[in-house]
């Protein structure tokens, strides 16, 4: 057994069996050793921020980590974007860099590179295997790592000789840390701040976002009078009809201070108080309403939901969580607009959907427009670098093939990484992408606004559209080997989703649609 393969049955053995890669010269012993482990499931992506993104959209599904492959230092550079998102989420994901040789270093060969410095920016598990006798057990240790409570990204750089010589030897699985438990005075001491009287909200991120947690955080809601959020960019949210309708925190600091306003105690669960996305002259940084204390429940690596439902036993002993009812949005007609496309996806939303959610400034209204639809799952751009949607689609449908996945793409985020779609269309996977096509980076309009940069003109403006020359998405879906279609209407918009859900394998629309701002 070679380093490689002692490699990927220890991945296997530790319950990792999908590996999305990207491979070069470094790799190809660990290319060749996949046909000696049959469990372990090799998929190719075209680009590194396809390969990261869909990594973090299976585990987001999956609840375990995938393996990422990546060639040397550029490589795990180009995947850097998504596997940001990653880290902000805390996906567990398993890294693999390839390395030049050990003795091959010295030569400082064109694609030398310090991959340690590019890793570490992530914050999370890094180690360098030395030999093949340690590969198998560095590979137990580095899915540990990525499992270890909240979730982290492990990578484990791998020389090439390393992975080519004799001497592997499989490992067993390593246990991860699993979640804190929050100590009963710390749940006692939030549920005197929720008898006060005074105003309260709630704010809940990471596993909190999940049926259990908002049962609990609904049930607190209803006994105490507190206003419950969702963190702004959740990794996984559950909703729909039958679950409690939370609203997320809103993205502009604008909206927090109005959801916000009157609060006197903020109580976090799972996540962080909020801040601004960015800077803005003369404006606040810290969004946490002026005079409120923030009560911490729960950390990110703590166990958010047994706090919770502890919390609601002491405060709503008797209280039952309100729950969404089924509602639907009637089908709309005429042009496609910002306001009426969110109609047809809610009225059409298939049971047990899962939406990977990158529409941006097109998709302010979503929300409302899915709350009573049946039930399903949103990933979000967890950590603002645009260019994960259609990745994180890919890898949830392979995380579940069962279920229909539905990727509402902005069409400037799209172009950052949509060669997944030619990864869609060879894993024949069922992915429906509907491109908000706009033609432009509205939001990006939106900011130079509000960041106060006046005089804007013809040259700065230039470089916030789309439409010169425009792009034929179809066209580049179809070179992709994924059909697809344009809608300009409400009607065509609506028999095209349905179609597209009805027939097995990928699919793209390109919807028409005016900037909303």
């Amino acid at each position: 057994m070679n380093g490689a393969q002692s490699l990927i049955r220890t991945l296997v053995d530790s319950g990792v069996d999908v590996c999305f890669g990207n491979p070069g010269t470094s790799e190809m012993h660990f290319v060749a050793a996949l046909d000696t482990v049959p469990e372990m499931r090799g998929v190719l992506g075209l680009a590194e921020g396809v390969v990261t993104g869909a990594a973090d959209g299976y585990a987001r599904i999956a609840g375990k980590p995938a393996a990422t492959l990546l060639h040397l230092g550029p490589g795990l550079g180009n995947g850097l974007a998504n596997l940001h998102n990653a880290r902000r989420a805390h996906t567990p994901i398993v890294n693999v860099v390839g390395d030049h040789a050990t003795y091959h270093k010295r030569y400082d060969a064109p694609l030398e590179s310090d991959i340690e410095a590019v890793a570490g920016s992530l914050g999370g598990w890094l180690r360098r295997s030395d030999s093949s006798a340690d590969v198998g057990a560095d590979a137990a240790a580095a899915v540990a790592a990525a499992q270890d409570a909240p979730g982290r990204i492990a990578t484990l750089i791998l020389p090439a000789d390393v992975s080519w010589s004799d001497g592997g030897r499989a490992c067993a699985p390593v246990p991860s840390r699993a979640p804190r438990t929050v100590a009963d005075a710390g749940v006692k001491q939030v549920a005197e701040v929720l008898r006060t009287g005074e105003p309260v909200a709630l704010l809940l991120g990471g596993a909190a976002c999940q049926e259990a947690g908002l049962r609990a955080a609904s049930r607190i809601a209803a006994a105490t009078g507190a206003k419950p959020f969702v963190e702004t960019f959740p990794a996984r949210l559950e909703r729909g009809a039958g679950l409690p309708a939370i609203d997320r925190l809103g993205y502009l600091a604008e909206q927090v201070a109005y959801q916000l306003d009157g609060t006197r105690h903020l109580v976090v669960a799972g996540t962080k108080p909020p801040v601004s996305f960015f800077a803005y002259p003369g404006k606040a940084s810290d969004l946490v309403p002026e005079g409120a204390q923030v009560h911490t429940l729960a950390d990110v690596a703590d166990d958010v939901v047994a706090a919770l439902e502890h919390l609601a036993d002491l405060v709503a002993p008797s209280t039952e969580p309100v729950l969404a009812q089924a509602h639907r949005p009637e089908l709309p007609s005429g042009e496609l607009t910002p306001q009426n496309w969110v109609e047809v996806i809610g009225a059409l939303l298939p049971e047990g959907a899962i939406i990977s959610d990158e529409a941006v400034t097109s998709g302010l209204l979503l929300p409302g427009a899915t709350a009573g639809a049946p039930r399903h799952d949103v990933l979000t751009l967890t950590g603002g670098a645009i260019g994960q949607g259609i990745p994180a689609a890919t890898g949830a449908a392979i995380a579940a093939p069962d279920r229909p996945v539905i990727n509402l793409e902005s069409d400037g985020s799209a172009l950052y990484t949509i060669s997944a779609l030619w990864t869609q269309a060879r894993e024949n996977l069922d992915v429906t992408t509907v491109i908000l096509n706009n033609r432009a980076y509205a939001i990006l309009r939106m900011e130079l606004q509000r960041v106060g940069a006046e005089g804007s003109g013809p040259k700065a403006n230039s470089l916030l559209d789309l439409s010169t020359p425009d792009m034929d998405f179809v066209r580049i879906a179809e070179g992709l080997g994924v059909p697809a279609t344009r809608a300009r209407s409400a009607e065509e918009l609506a028999e095209q989703f349905s179609r597209a859900l009805a027939e097995p394998g990928p699919h793209l629309i390109d919807a028409v649609v005016p900037p909303i701002l």
